[in-house]
């Protein structure tokens, strides 16, 4: 280094190992039980998101019931419209995000 310079603080990047739920409305419970479908369906399927993603949703239909929508990558942006108390938007694997929702079936 020579005189005058400044030496620059790299910025320590996060990464999470655990799942961190960033928003929800939903119940507990169900927050709960959505979390980790969300988790195992990642780790199980971490080379293939939409596979992931088919499994979430096919999984929190069958306990919670139809439509839910489910969103799995990486450096998204996004803004939806949801059912009331069917929120989860979260994170696994460290960078891996995931948006589930349910909309509304009938108007």
């Amino acid at each position: 280094m020579s005189a005058g310079e400044v030496k620059k603080e790299e910025p320590r990047l996060i990464f999470h190992t655990y799942a961190l739920c960033k928003t929800t409305d939903m119940p507990e419970e169900m927050k709960q039980e959505a979390m980790e479908t969300c988790s195992t369906a990642a780790e199980k399927f971490a080379d293939d998101y939409e596979q992931a993603a088919r499994m979430i949703k096919e999984s929190l239909d069958r306990r919670f019931g139809s439509p839910f929508q489910v969103v799995i990558g990486e450096s998204y942006a996004c803004a939806i419209t949801h059912q009331e108390n069917t929120l989860l938007y979260m994170f696994t694997g460290g960078n891996i995000a995931i948006l589930v929702w349910r909309t509304v079936n009938q108007y």
